[in-house]
């Protein structure tokens, strides 16, 4: 088979770093995302006020840090494209009972990295890359595979034609997840027993889901001392990120994300279910999350801004395949990536994505 010709579905925007590692291989990708765009829980969130002011928040994922090799090469030639960034600040703790800040890190022991000017800038520059075409807001609700003519088939959750191709990366656990089916109340687009090797592997990956809360004050929180930190002691938040502090971000208005605990969400999923929050229980939740934030004690004024967001299944509680780093189908081309497969975060979801790229090349090449 020759590589030019080789045509690959790429499920989930957020494994952008997969597309552009088969494009930079000759593989045609085509990549499909139900979102608006791309970034999957490396999202950047657009608000605008009643007023009219144009606010900006990285709802997900707040920044990175790698200890690998690999992804630290990748980071060069990212931070040389100018779409990331160093974020030169010390994070902490702040433990409820003491209402005190502990365990401060130390000048330069962690680096950290955020995508400018949002999380989300590194998957939309890799999405655009040469070999690549991106398809936003398309949600894959089928994929069959044809044992005759070694394609698979992918159809819209309406059922139209989307094409067909010689192989598939499924990078959003949606694709198999039976999640899928407790909130769209249909089968998940990939059928497991098409692969009974892997249905064992990846029958259903435990997720933990939080709700986000963004907040934009008009003048600078000066009690809070450090830009990025976590709560202990408390039972409704985990963690608080000052976004307008991270580099090329607007300070017209000093903005903060924060996430509830897994406790505190799964205790309002047991109430409400898994299908979308409305917009009064989402501004309830707003509010708790809020008043908990104040509790600190600390000097912290009303909000011009203030909305909740829940992240049902985007953090995964486990990975389930670390050594291997993404789970592979050689008969069928078909790989799963994903954090969930290496570790739960962003230099997780870089170094899956990067081998589900890498055995794919290497398999195209051989034919």
């Amino acid at each position: 088979m020759n590589p030019i010709a080789t045509k690959v579905a790429v499920i989930g925007a957020g494994r952008a770093v997969c597309a552009s590692n088969l494009a930079k291989n000759g593989i045609s990708v085509t990549v499909f995302e139900s979102a608006r765009g791309p970034g999957g829980r490396m999202s950047r969130r657009r608000e605008i006020t009643e007023d009219g002011r144009e606010l900006y928040f990285d709802h997900g994922a707040p920044c990175f840090s790698t200890t690998n090799t690999e992804v630290e090469d990748m980071i060069k030639v990212w931070e040389a494209r100018g779409l990331i960034a160093k974020w030169k600040q010390n994070f902490g703790s702040f433990d409820y009972i003491t209402k005190q800040f502990v365990n401060i890190e130390k000048e330069g022991l962690n680096k950290k990295y955020v995508g400018i000017p949002g999380m989300n800038s590194i998957c939309r520059a890799l999405c655009s890359d040469p070999g690549i075409e991106s398809k936003y807001g398309v949600t894959v609700g089928s994929l069959e595979w044809s044992e005759n003519k070694d394609l698979w088939s992918l159809k819209d959750k309406d059922g139209h034609d989307l094409g067909q191709f010689n192989g598939v990366v499924a990078s959003d656990k949606s694709t198999f997840s039976q999640r899928f089916t407790q909130v769209s109340g249909k089968p998940p687009p990939l059928d497991l027993n098409l692969t009974p090797g892997l249905a064992d592997i990846v029958k259903e990956v435990p997720v933990r889901p939080c709700f986000a809360l963004m907040l934009a004050f008009e003048n600078p929180l000066s009690s809070i001392p450090l830009k990025g930190f976590s709560f202990e002691n408390s039972e409704v938040l985990k963690w608080a990120i000052c976004e307008s502090s991270k580099p090329g971000r607007s300070t017209s208005s000093e903005r903060w994300v924060l996430h509830s605990t897994e406790q505190y969400a799964e205790s309002i999923i047991a109430r409400a279910g898994l299908q979308k929050p409305s917009n009064a229980a989402l501004t309830e939740i707003a509010e708790e999350l809020f008043q908990e934030f104040q509790r600190t004690g600390l000097d912290i004024s009303l909000p011009f801004f203030k909305k909740a967001h829940r992240w049902g299944s985007a953090f995964p509680a486990t990975s389930i395949s670390k050594n291997e780093k993404c789970i592979w189908d050689a008969h069928k081309k078909l790989a799963i990536c994903g954090d969930f497969c290496v570790s739960p975060n962003v230099e997780g979801a870089i170094l899956s994505g990067f081998t589900a790229a890498s055995i794919f090349s290497e398999t195209v090449s051989r034919l």
